[in-house]
């Protein structure tokens, strides 16, 4: 089980980089494509039972369906401030054209809204944590900012040197202080000023009467799968910022991200109430990383 969920970058079969559907994971609800459009002039898809949000991660181009047609603005790359994003409902048909990586998170739904366009300066940006443990996240899709069926779904950017996804904390029950959501993290590191490649780290853990264990370093394109159990920390690498997209969804009634740390490490929260953000933040399009 623990190889199924980490997927190395590029395991797909191109024009995607990523490929995985809910067959494919081996749970009920969560998908992501990556797509790399630089080798192919658009492609055309069905969202079937699934909705959808697409936003490029480097790159830019449109989304047309029906006579409807939503641009998306060209970024850089992750670390260029948010993106535009487009929601697309259940059954339909739409064709994805321009250049670069685009990411498409879906999740079963059964209730299809309507089709819009989230300005790329519209999305919420919050500064989460304190001192080493600072990110920045990009809520674009989350269950508090844009109304949707059951996908989940945001940006987190944590500065080299820094750990996110942290307390370590799980959302695999739907009870008063927790909902059942599969999550997908998808990671993309920068290199270093010469160039070279960067890396970081990834855990889940589980609980002793659902156990699961998976601990890998994480590179660019890279994908962990999270069907239960806590996660965290997420470590970038002294020198390497570290970028994930988080898909979520769950078979609960509501959507909410609601999660529980794990005990032993909830009182690091407290902490933060002395200590600054990491002043590097936030990254925006004009600073990029």
């Amino acid at each position: 089980m623990q190889d199924k969920l980490y997927i190395p970058a590029n395991s797909a079969t191109a024009p995607y980089t990523v490929d995985i559907t809910p067959e494919s994971a081996g749970w009920a609800e969560s998908s992501l494509h990556v797509v790399d459009l630089d080798g192919v002039e658009s492609i055309t898809r069905s969202t079937g039972d699934t909705e959808v949000m697409i936003l490029p991660l480097a790159g830019g181009g449109s989304v047309g369906c029906g006579d409807e047609t939503f641009e998306l603005s060209p970024r850089a790359s992750v670390f260029d401030g948010p993106a535009d994003m487009v929601y697309l409902g259940t059954d339909q048909t739409y064709t994805l054209r321009g250049h670069g990586r685009v990411a498409i998170c879906g999740a079963r739904a059964t209730h299809s809204y309507p089709n819009r366009r989230v300005a790329a300066a519209d999305v919420a940006v919050e500064l989460r944590g304190a001192g080493n443990c600072s990110r920045q996240v990009h809520n674009f899709g989350t269950a508090t900012t844009f109304e949707a069926d059951s996908l989940i779904a945001c940006e987190v950017i944590t500065p080299g040197g820094n750990w996110s996804s942290y307390p370590a904390h799980k959302h695999d029950e739907n009870t008063d202080v927790e909902t059942q959501l599969e999550e997908i993290y998808y990671f993309e590191i920068d290199d270093s000023p010469a160039g070279t490649p960067g890396f970081g780290y990834h855990r889940v853990y589980g609980t002793p009467q659902r156990p699961i264990e998976v601990l890998e370093e994480v590179r660019s394109g890279d994908v962990v799968l999270v069907p239960h159990g806590y996660h965290g920390p997420s470590i970038a690498a002294p020198g390497h910022h570290m970028y994930y997209l988080n898909v979520m969804a769950g078979s609960g009634p509501e959507r909410a991200w609601r999660i529980c740390d794990d005990p032993d490490h909830t009182w690091l929260r407290s902490s933060w109430e002395h200590q600054s953000v990491d002043p590097r933040l936030p990254f925006t399009a004009s600073e990029g990383a």
